[in-house]
């Protein structure tokens, strides 16, 4: 919001610019724990002059009066802190909420005007954002368009199951279109449906009467992500070698097999994927793990597809991904006869 106050009178005192001082606006990320300044934001808050902040209530305020740091709660216009820099001094100012906008733009005209003697202006940030901190804001926005939201509110696992499977699907469709994009929004999708379930899953089985310990959260899947991610890259977390993907495939596997102690190479394949993925991945495992099978026999289309499927995976082809690549030739083709531009 821009100050359209009258313009105060200028400075006229013969200050020079080594006289003007200095304003400090101090920033800090609300995804970092207050606290957690950076060594140059310490160093402004112990040697300045005075350090201004006009929210009483700032997270950032117990943990400066721990460290000895004096802060006034006020909130001076821009003329008034421009003079009290005046003579050398040094203030800080730690952002507050609305009111630093207004403060900034009256800096600004003030800078502008070339009528004032400035102080040397710094924005010093105190904090940063780290990588993947934008997902801590993604959570506190699914909780509470989860409390609030009548529809969101009322979703289950299993009602949200088709959406998964959609999205999925678009997310599969923009990387075949090389579509940038659409990648991007897909995969904000897809992680939409993985906060979302996790949500829900917090709140516990329906009709239990105690807390229900099978209750997890999003800090829980990404836990165990990161586990098993350390888990079956022995190769950059341990003492394990892998030369090339071949190897990185093997110490999957093996990881994959102490930690399942499944009983047969098939166990754990979705049956309800589409019918050539799901050929190609039981060959791919029949093969991998040395299962001396032969592909059965019989009359019909569908063992006429499951020998493709089985040769394609064993050349090193993905028969869902080719079948799609010259279904999108076909459907093109269509259009084309039809006279459909694209």
């Amino acid at each position: 919001m821009t100050d359209h106050t009258a313009e105060p009178a200028p400075v006229t005192a013969d200050a020079s610019a080594e006289d003007a001082g200095r304003i400090v606006l101090l920033t800090a990320s609300h995804r970092v724990a207050p606290g957690l300044l950076s060594w140059p934001a310490w160093q402004a808050l112990r040697a300045a002059d005075r350090v201004l902040c006009a929210d009483p209530g700032h997270p950032q305020l117990p943990y400066l009066r721990e460290a000895g740091v004096r802060v006034e709660h006020e909130a001076p216009d821009a003329h008034a802190l421009v003079d009290a820099c005046a003579g050398g001094r040094t203030i800080v100012v730690i952002p507050s909420g609305e009111g630093d906008q207004r403060l900034t733009d009256g800096l600004a005209r003030l800078a502008g005007s070339g009528r004032v003697a400035m102080p040397d202006l710094e924005l010093l940030p105190g904090s940063y954002d780290l990588p993947g901190a934008r997902l801590l804001d993604l959570v506190q926005v699914m909780d509470r368009v989860r409390r609030e939201c009548p529809w969101t509110s009322r979703q289950t696992h299993e009602g949200l199951v088709k959406y998964a499977i959609e999205e999925a699907y678009e997310l599969v469709e923009a990387i075949e279109d090389g579509d940038r994009d659409a990648l991007r929004e897909e995969l904000g999708d897809v992680l939409l449906q993985v906060v979302f379930h996790a949500r829900i899953a917090e709140e516990g089985v329906s009709g239990e009467e105690e807390e229900d310990a099978r209750a997890f959260s999003v800090d829980d899947v990404a836990g165990d992500l990161v586990d098993k991610l350390i888990r079956r890259h022995p190769h950059v977390f341990g003492d394990a070698t892998a030369e090339s993907p071949e190897d990185v495939s093997a110490h999957w596997q093996a990881t994959k097999a102490v930690e399942k102690q499944r009983e047969s190479v098939t166990d754990g394949i979705p049956l309800g994927q589409p019918g050539l993925a799901l050929a190609a991945k039981l060959a791919g495992r029949a093969r991998a793990g040395g299962i001396p099978v032969e592909l059965p026999r019989g009359e019909g289309v569908g063992y006429e597809l499951l020998a493709l499927a089985a040769r394609a995976e064993a050349a090193g082809t993905d028969p869902e991904t080719a079948l799609r690549a010259a279904a999108r030739v076909y459907r093109d083709a269509i259009r084309a006869a039809e006279g459909v531009g694209e």
